[in-house]
């Protein structure tokens, strides 16, 4: 990769504050799919154990590899019910679930060799040592793609730079417009992520992603995930831990009904992010990843709301339990 030589004078660019990129020590790549992509092509697996309960997007760097994958199932406290050891050649994928299981986390590292944790909901938990581990900046701050991997092989990979400039209208387009007017450009974006191939962070990805107030915008998703769990932890059926959380991604509300109330949320401009509908074809009708795929509600907590926006959600929802 040619590294360009500074020029003085001239044009402005955007004036963003310098602050510290809060994965400094990570590779940096152009999203966390490539990411895992990475870290199948270095170790080499020939086989993927997947939790049923995860997104189709992540099977594509299987497809692309050929590399074999099977579906395991996860018990009411959204840990892996797995009782066999991976193959030589083969590893497990653990999703930290909305941010808030560095327990199961911690014991699935500790019982298994061949792991790789799923930090995409996780931002801001850091890696355990010798753990390949890979995050998705873009799932909690507006930047254009991006992602990152921690992993201790020696093996790398030389990768070129994609820019990411012309992925940025979708951003542009919602502050001039809103999020309605720009949604066909994220769209866009995300089928265009599908296809790109691996490659290297993009400088002004990585420029983005050096501009924000990390700590501030962890704060703030704590701040309103406490709100809502003391305003709705009473009527939420999740059986996990909701005490000591490190900016997660949403507070994950599960109550019967709760496909209704996502359609309630709409139609009062309230957009929770589903998690996933893609698992309803793979999984029984009556298994738990059945009921997390239709009736979980990701509440939005992120650092954009502040506690009156979580009071909106609260009382949307109570006037939709009455």
């Amino acid at each position: 990769m040619t590294e360009q030589k500074k020029i003085i004078g001239g044009f402005f660019s955007l004036e963003l504050p310098v602050r510290t990129e809060y994965h400094s020590q990570a590779l940096r790549l152009n999203s966390a799919r490539y990411a895992l992509e990475y870290v199948l092509r270095i170790r080499n697996y020939k086989k993927i154990y997947l939790p049923a309960y995860i997104c189709d997007s992540v099977l594509q760097p299987m497809k692309r590899l050929n590399v074999a994958f099977a579906f395991y199932t996860i018990d009411e406290h959204l840990a892996p019910i797995f009782n066999s050891i991976p193959e030589d050649d083969a590893c497990l994928l653990y999703v930290n679930y909305f941010g808030i299981n560095s327990s199961n986390v911690q014991n699935i590292c500790h019982n298994l060799k061949h792991v790789i944790i799923d930090n995409t909901q996780a931002f801001f938990e850091q890696p355990l040592t010798g753990i390949d581990t890979v995050y998705s900046p873009r799932k909690f701050f507006g930047v254009p793609d991006g992602g990152y991997l921690y992993t201790d092989s020696k093996a790398q990979l030389d990768l070129e730079q994609n820019p990411s400039y012309y992925l940025c209208d979708a951003l542009l387009k919602q502050i001039d417009l809103g999020s309605v007017s720009a949604e066909p450009l994220f769209e866009q974006n995300e089928a265009y992520l599908d296809t790109c191939g691996m490659h290297a962070m993009a400088c002004a990805t990585q420029r983005l992603l050096t501009s924000i107030d990390y700590e501030q915008a962890r704060t703030i998703r704590n701040d309103n995930f406490h709100f809502l769990h003391q305003q709705l932890g009473r009527y939420n059926q999740l059986d996990t831990h909701f005490g000591n959380v490190n900016g997660p991604i949403c507070y994950p509300f599960l109550i019967e009904r709760g496909e209704q109330l996502k359609n309630h949320l709409l139609r009062h401009h309230i957009y929770a992010d589903d998690f996933w509908e893609d698992a309803l074809s793979r999984v029984p009708s009556a298994s738990f990843e059945y009921r997390l795929a239709k009736d979980l509600v990701a509440l939005p907590i992120d650092q954009r709301y502040t506690q009156t926006d979580m009071n909106y959600i609260v009382q949307t929802i109570r006037g939709f339990l009455i």
